[in-house]
């Protein structure tokens, strides 16, 4: 068993633990996640600890238990406190702002660019060059800043365009006479 899988889960107050058959649900204040487990693990409630056990019959057991624990760890910490992702616009006139479930982006194309946000994600502009998403699904947080930041990656000599705050862009040097 690995050792991820070994460390126990403990469900913390303010989150519901429900399953149906493979599905487990969690509720908390921040939304509602669900996941289908593999035939391969069986999820149980023991008071506030979740146990993951292993189907020994199934060879798939010890390599979808680390997964499992991984996955439904993430989706208390999701429902309970949220995830969020920072981004950063560089550039002159690069700017941002949602209106309703829009975000609109200044990118220096000759066009706004319109982002419609997914169902499940909060985005929000402090400022006009500084985009949080902010979500409970973990994976979704980070699709949806992946595809932010794609419309307008940083280019490698003057560092431009939208980068995630904690991203370092090694700048190439210019072309020398």
């Amino acid at each position: 068993m690995s050792r991820i899988a070994r460390k126990p889960l403990e469900l913390p107050a303010g989150a519901e633990f429900k399953q149906v058959d493979k599905l487990v649900i969690i509720k908390g204040p921040k939304g509602e996640l669900s996941y289908k487990t593999h035939d391969a693990v069986t999820v149980s409630l023991d008071g506030n600890i979740v146990k993951i056990q292993p189907d020994e019959s199934n060879n798939l057991a010890k390599q979808m238990l680390g997964t499992t624990r991984a996955l439904l760890a993430n989706m208390i910490i999701g429902v309970t406190k949220s995830f969020n992702k920072k981004l950063q616009l560089v550039g002159v006139g690069y700017r941002a702002k949602v209106q309703g479930d829009i975000l609109e982006l200044s990118l220096g194309f000759s066009h706004p660019v319109h982002y419609s946000i997914p169902e499940g994600i909060l985005i929000e502009v402090p400022t006009n060059t500084d985009v949080v998403v902010k979500g409970a699904d973990k994976q979704k947080v980070g699709q949806v800043s992946a595809e932010i930041r794609g419309l307008r990656p940083p280019e490698p000599y003057k560092g431009k365009g939208v980068r995630y705050s904690d991203e370092r862009i090694v700048l190439k040097e210019t072309k020398k006479k």
